[in-house]
């Protein structure tokens, strides 16, 4: 199903409405390389944003039309394609999903006086302490580091010993942020953090890590990784026989369909932060899910959510824009105010340090029977959360 909905925004960027009877909007993000399957979510949240945008009006009167660059999830082609979407003269720019391919494309834009919307990369750096010209949609990666700690402490405050956790993370910017959130929250929450350990791209065997952790004896593992990392982690954990209270992963790789699918029963008990769900309380919520599950022919992630609430932020700061240059491109996502939208309020900040920063709540999930449970906060919960999680001899 993502085929078509890909094909459908080719056909509309391709073929359009006529060059002249539509408003552009540049995106950059993964469609080939190591994250594609990303880019993939990505497809599915724009092409339904085109549909929802062009049906309510367009943009002062035009329909919306994407030119879609491929990163091919690499630093050097995400800034070629920024530079071509500047010399075809889109007035905003939205992109992309790495935060290693988005913080240099941040400081490219930053010094041509061009405006960014970023939906998905996450690390800290790319907003604290930021630029005039980049405004970030989705949550700051310090963000998932705390609802994992929001779990733990409710795991503790339910009687539970959870006092000690050992991290494993790949050296990545969104994974190193992550981790350097977590090293302060163990610190000022009272966590003994017994080891941590990182990792270069392309590691595949991860059992001397997991067997040091093994002889710690850690309540909690926290890992950060992406998509195959995290299957092989949690493959590997059952395998050396790694037992925790708790296992808990960064979002990234942990949220997708393919992390169930690929670990199989060592998935299940797994908790991971995320941005999103079906069960948050926002306005359409439910109904964006069901129309991106039946886009994309499996689950949802969050990264599709937020690929449909950037567009549709895109299209509101347009319309709002007194001209299309990139000024008054920038001093309407200053004054971006949407208090209804599917994926939460959006409107950005520069407070805490945080630069142009949305700021909305963090949602955790737990695996469990194989599908991906809302388990925390409380008001979004639809089960209780699983602890403690039974030993793999056990299961």
């Amino acid at each position: 199903m993502v085929r078509s909905a890909f094909l459908y925004i080719l056909l509309i960027a391709t073929f359009g409405y006529g060059q002249s009877a539509v408003v552009e909007v540049g995106v950059i993000t993964s469609l080939t390389g190591r994250f594609a399957e990303f880019g993939e979510q990505h497809l599915a949240g724009l092409s339904l944003a085109v549909e929802d945008v062009n049906r309510a009006g367009g943009v002062k009167g035009l329909p919306i039309k994407l030119i879609i660059e491929d990163d091919t999830s690499n630093q050097s082609a995400a800034l070629a394609a920024a530079d071509k979407l500047l010399r075809g003269d889109v007035p905003l720019i939205l992109g992309a999903y790495s935060s290693s391919i988005t913080n240099p494309l941040a400081q490219y834009l930053t010094r041509q006086a061009y405006p960014l919307l970023i939906f998905s990369s996450s690390a800290d750096s790319i907003t604290r302490p930021g630029s005039p010209w980049v405004f970030r949609l989705n949550q700051p990666s310090s963000s998932y580091a705390g609802v994992l700690f929001d779990v733990f402490d409710t795991i503790r405050a339910q009687g539970e010993t959870l006092d000690t956790v050992a991290l494993i993370h790949g050296n990545g910017a969104f994974e190193t942020s992550v981790a350097d959130a977590a090293k302060t929250l163990a610190r000022e929450r009272g966590y003994n953090l017994v080891a941590t350990e990182s990792y270069d791209r392309g590691v595949t065997d991860f059992r001397p890590v997991l067997n040091r952790f093994r002889r710690l004896a850690p309540n909690a593992v926290l890992m950060v990784s992406y998509a195959e990392d995290s299957v092989a982690i949690m493959r590997q954990a059952k395998e050396v026989g790694l037992n925790a209270k708790v296992f808990a992963g960064g979002a990234a790789g942990f949220v997708i369909p393919n992390f169930i699918e690929g670990a199989g029963d060592a998935a299940e008990f797994v908790v991971t932060a995320t941005t999103w769900t079906k069960d948050v309380r926002y306005p359409g919520a439910a109904d964006l899910y069901e129309r991106l599950r039946e886009c994309l022919g499996q689950e949802p992630s969050y990264h599709a959510a937020q690929a449909y609430a950037a567009l549709i932020s895109a299209a509101d700061v347009l319309s709002r824009a007194e001209d299309f240059s990139p000024e008054a491109v920038r001093l309407s996502l200053e004054q971006t105010d949407l208090q209804d939208s599917a994926y939460g309020p959006i409107r950005f900040e520069s407070e805490n340090g945080y630069t142009n920063q949305n700021h909305i709540g963090m949602v955790a999930q737990q695996v469990l029977g194989g599908e991906f449970v809302t388990v925390y906060p409380p008001e979004a919960a639809t089960t209780d959360l699983y602890y403690p999680v039974p030993a793999w001899d056990a299961r």
